[in-house]
């Protein structure tokens, strides 16, 4: 089994490549994003204290999201693989994350990073929130996500280096091209 971190900022096309990873391998794919949307559109406690942070452009806090994710994981195996998109964002989340799956006796096979610049993500931002209607993909709430990720997440990048799990991938460009470039990489491992 091969757990999968996809890493990159906010429109860097995570999704768009976890679907075309889960048609091709088979496995399970647990976007935070999304899980969180569907906390939020259910109402629940917890969708409403993470409404008023991803307004903001901020992170959920750590504790919250493992124990999601733990559930979520669990539910979905047994299983041929699952990819982490939109988790972890922090040092201290991806030292949850390996603590969370050692107990399950597995690891992070490798983290998938899709290097596109900030320019080019504004406008990928943009055009979503025209398309898809996301309150959060606006220019300023877009700004803000992004100077978080510099801030905070991009640091996870080294991170991964020193576990030596981390594959640096252009995310511009054509799809499939990508997507070559992270299958290479997932057939290696």
């Amino acid at each position: 089994m091969k757990n999968i971190v996809i890493f990159g900022a906010p429109g860097s096309g995570k999704g768009t490549q976890s679907d075309l990873l889960v048609a091709k391998y088979g496995f399970r794919h647990i976007s935070t994003g999304d899980v969180l949307r569907a906390e939020i559109k259910g109402g629940t406690e917890l969708g409403k204290t993470a409404q008023g942070f991803i307004n903001n452009g901020q992170l959920i806090p750590d504790s919250l999201m493992i124990d999601i994710l733990a559930k979520v994981y669990d539910g979905l195996m047994p299983c041929e693989g699952v990819i982490f998109d939109g988790f972890p964002r922090t040092i201290p989340q991806a030292e949850a994350l390996k603590a969370m799956l050692a107990e399950r006796g597995t690891e992070v096979t490798c983290m998938l990073e899709l290097d596109v610049p900030d320019d080019m993500l504004m406008e990928r931002l943009l055009l979503r929130g025209k398309t898809s209607g996301r309150a959060d993909d606006n220019e300023e709430t877009i700004r803000k996500r992004l100077d978080v990720y510099h801030a905070q997440t991009s640091p996870l990048a080294a991170w991964y280096e020193g576990e030596g799990k981390r594959h640096a991938i252009k995310g511009y460009g054509d799809i499939q091209e990508i997507n070559d470039a992270l299958c290479a990489v997932i057939d290696a491992e």
